[in-house]
């Protein structure tokens, strides 16, 4: 039985969410109003808000936004963009293709979120080379990430939760889903070139403009350049080995960022300019929306219902639990969710008997592709989309979920054929 703050909760949340679907209203303003009505209203005490936002995620944001503000005046990002754009000989559409398997890739032994930080750069310096629209390749990106996280132990932070509580570790991430993800990243970039083949094509003349350029000359500042790349070598090697050496993420970002900081001779005003506020208060404004479902028991009330209805069926647990991640991830932040039914899953073992194992597959697959769902299911998708708008090119809420949430969909219908073929049978 729900109590009134947690009907207070879902309302406040529910309404939140639809002006910020209607994009009406910024939506980081919403989500501040959000979070000030859920503070205000008693739901939760202040204390309690603060301990609900993930303060690694914005960490690791605001980190990695300084050293690509700092990079970003040595032109490596343009040098990059026109390289890559060279290689594939100017085509928009091999180009889009690269950088989905870049994306992918580099997710898989990173965290998604540097990935895109990075590779939203280069997206728009090469963009405005070929005077094309970089949403095409934007949403390519966002989706490569997402999927490309799912694959290991530290590409996205619900396989992190996943490992941590069940001693999981980075091979048995590798083995049992790298067939799934590399069947859902053939099949999601095929689409995606069917889809924007005829958008993003050029004349050859700005293929042949591209291939006229020096990438070397938008090399500015070398000694600066030196100094990013050796910072960045550092912080990549730090992300990869965080966990052994027991750093969160967020940690590493920031030491990167501030010893950076401190050897480019820039002063933090100009560049703290540069860091996408609006991105790190709608996140705040998010944590502490979603916080309020779980304090007052809602998300909890949500996983013990999928387990109940499946009656101890294995097969049918890991059907409900794969599609009800998926959906609860494309509309809420997947963390949450999450952080709820990893103990659940743990419950059913220890009174049911039941063997889980299959489940924290199923409950990583759900989780982490559904966040491709909507453009705000999964921290990469706002980080893109604020980047994007911040240069004049935003990407609506119902532009996204037109072209990214039938893929989705599509993702999870592969995952529960191959969950069951794997698994099940």
């Amino acid at each position: 039985m729900l109590t009134g703050d947690a009907w207070l909760a879902l309302a406040i949340f529910v309404f939140a969410y639809i002006i910020i679907v209607s994009e009406k209203i910024h939506r980081t303003k919403i989500a501040l109003a959000g979070a000030l009505a859920v503070l205000v209203l008693k739901i939760m005490p202040q204390e309690e808000a603060v301990r609900t936002v993930d303060f690694n995620t914005l960490g690791l944001l605001i980190g990695m936004m300084i050293i690509v503000a700092i990079s970003r005046r040595t032109g490596l990002f343009q040098y990059l963009a026109i390289k890559a754009a060279k290689l594939v000989q100017g085509s928009p559409t091999k180009i889009l293709i690269v950088f989905f398997a870049l994306t992918a890739v580099a997710s898989a032994f990173l965290d998604n979120v540097t990935t895109v930080l990075l590779l939203t750069s280069i997206t728009f310096a090469i963009t405005d080379v070929l005077e094309i629209n970089p949403i095409p390749f934007l949403i390519s990106e966002i989706l490569a990430a997402n999927i490309g996280g799912t694959a290991t132990l530290i590409g996205d932070p619900p396989n992190i939760m996943i490992g941590g509580a069940t001693g999981l570790g980075f091979n048995d991430f590798i083995v049992n889903l790298i067939i799934p993800v590399t069947v859902i990243s053939i099949v999601t970039c095929t689409i995606l070139f069917y889809i924007y083949k005829k958008e993003i094509s050029v004349s050859e003349e700005k293929q042949r403009k591209i291939m006229a350029l020096n990438e070397h000359e938008f090399l500015s500042d070398r000694g600066l350049l030196i100094k990013s790349l050796a910072v960045l070598f550092f912080v990549i090697v730090g992300f990869i080995l965080h966990q052994g050496l027991h750093y969160e993420s967020a940690t590493v970002a920031m030491a990167g960022a501030a010893v950076l900081l401190l050897i480019s001779g820039l002063e933090p005003e100009e560049v703290f300019h540069e860091v996408e506020w609006n991105t790190i208060f709608f996140f705040i404004g998010l944590f502490i929306l979603v916080g309020g479902l779980e304090v007052t028991g809602i998300i909890t009330m949500v996983a013990r219902w999928a387990i109940d209805v499946t009656q101890g069926n294995i097969v049918l647990m890991n059907f409900l639990i794969l599609w009800l991640s998926a959906f609860a991830s494309a509309f809420i932040d997947n963390i949450p969710f999450v952080a709820t039914m990893i103990p659940l899953i743990k419950s059913m073992a220890e009174v049911g008997h039941v063997d889980v194992s299959t489940l924290w597959w199923t409950l990583s697959l759900g989780a982490c592709l559904g966040g491709n769902g909507t453009i705000i299911g999964a921290s990469a998708n706002v980080v893109v989309s604020s980047i994007a708008a911040a240069h004049g090119r935003p990407i609506s809420f119902t532009y996204y979920l037109k072209i990214a949430f039938p893929l989705m969909v599509i993702s999870i219908i592969i995952s529960n054929i191959y969950i069951y073929i794997a698994y099940l049978r």
